[in-house]
């Protein structure tokens, strides 16, 4: 699991990092993937990004997602899994855009995976969704994923889920739920800054 200071931390090293002129840091869509699935759902783009980010509802309607609990505002602990196998991982969010994007990264050391995904409004009113992901293994798993087979087997699985969403969102109608944060380089951005406090507890600043 993600020890208590890996949301205060950036993400270092990250391909495709720019500065969005507040000196935040912005991720790039991923140039280097093993995975790009896209599904255009008939609701709008509000309607599936709030739907989507309710990551506790996964498990209503995904194959493989059994749980998810919400750690900290941008870490979620996931856990995954067919019958009696059930594995648990963390997840960190490092930038979230209202209505637009949402990227994430694993915090397991091996292996690890980061991802994204998009919305987009269509002609037609409604909402295309892509999800890109990228498996970082190690070790000879390097060479499994690296496989046709094996990427064209990750493919139908997020497939799979997507068409799964599609159908419980459109069965839906609406979200169930909403968060409209904005995150940056695994931080939450406020609106409105906290205001400068003393360092002796209770003490008026000024």
């Amino acid at each position: 699991m993600a020890h208590k200071d890996d949301a205060q931390q950036g993400v270092p090293n990250t391909p495709g990092m720019r500065t969005d002129g507040y000196g935040a840091g912005r991720r790039r869509p991923l140039r280097e993937r093993h995975v790009e699935e896209t599904v255009e759902v008939a609701v709008p783009v509000r309607t599936a990004y709030n739907q989507w980010t309710q990551f506790k509802t996964f498990p209503r309607f995904s194959t493989v997602v059994r749980g998810v609990e919400q750690i900290r505002p941008t870490v979620t602990a996931w856990t995954i899994g067919y019958g009696l196998l059930r594995h648990r991982f963390a997840v960190e969010i490092v930038e979230q855009d209202p209505d637009t994007y949402l990227a994430w990264r694993g915090l397991e050391q091996r292996p690890s995976h980061q991802g994204e995904v998009e919305f987009r409004a269509t002609e037609s009113g409604g909402t295309a969704i892509t999800v890109r992901m990228l498996l970082e293994p190690q070790g000879a798993a390097r060479i499994l994923t690296r496989s046709s087979r094996a990427a064209r087997l990750t493919a139908r699985l997020v497939r799979g889920e997507l068409m799964n969403f599609k159908r419980f969102i459109e069965g839906l109608g609406q979200e169930g739920g909403a968060w409209r944060g904005t995150i940056r380089n695994g931080r939450v951005q406020h609106d409105h800054p906290e205001p400068p406090r003393s360092r002796v507890a209770q003490w008026p600043v000024g």
